[in-house]
């Protein structure tokens, strides 16, 4: 049950992204055809910092990432601690970006 929420959770989060910020945190067609938890996990194990997630910062927006979703409550027990790790390192990655975008 709580991959399914998950799951039409971020094809939410997804066309929030797109209306907010004109942007596309993860590939929708990788979230229809895989699931969301297994398209999370793929994003996650990547060894790059897909580019979506700047935007959304700049934006202010980090709460519409996949990051942001993983790390909820009520999601974390679909993810291996590795996982959570992983999304918490590339939101705090953001940190200094943020911070100096709002004291420009």
């Amino acid at each position: 049950m709580a991959a399914e929420k998950f799951h039409e959770d971020l094809i939410n989060l997804y066309t929030s992204a797109v209306q907010s910020c004109d942007c596309q945190p993860i590939s929708l067609s990788s979230v229809v055809a895989q699931g969301g938890v297994p398209a999370a996990k793929k994003y996650l194990a990547s060894n790059t910092v897909r580019s979506g997630l700047f935007p959304l910062s700049e934006f202010g927006r980090v709460d519409l990432s996949v990051q942001s979703l993983v790390l909820r409550a009520e999601y974390r027990g679909l993810f291996k601690p590795t996982e959570i790790q992983e999304a918490e390192k590339r939101l705090n990655l953001l940190k200094p970006l943020v911070s100096q975008k709002w004291t420009r």
